[in-house]
């Protein structure tokens, strides 16, 4: 029976080491690209579609995002920034994941 015990916590320890830990490189990476182009097609939609008031909840990042406007260049401003805000919460996101794996190991 002790015997027993041993293995099914072999099994837990293997399984504990098999968690993947993230990289934060790619990650952030991932998470850039998908934020920046967010932005860039909302903005772009928005101006393509026209209208009287033309995001006016979309312009409210101009409050965030210095230099951001709901214009065809500001799709490329805000891109920059949601690549920027991306990457940094995509590395902060898998290096806190990565600390509460090594912890728990």
């Amino acid at each position: 029976m002790n015997h027993k015990n041993n293995i099914v916590e072999t099994d837990k320890d293997k399984l504990f080491r098999g968690v993947l830990l993230l990289n934060s490189g790619i990650l952030g990476l991932s998470l850039g690209i998908l934020f920046g182009l967010v932005i860039f097609i909302a903005t772009n939609w928005l101006v393509i579609k026209g209208g009287d008031h033309v995001g006016s909840h979309l312009r409210l990042l101009g409050q965030f995002f210095i230099g951001y406007k709901v214009t065809f260049l500001g799709s490329f401003i805000g891109f920059a920034y949601g690549f920027a805000a991306g990457t940094l919460s995509g590395a902060l996101i898998a290096w806190i994941y990565n600390k509460f794996v090594e912890f728990r190991n």
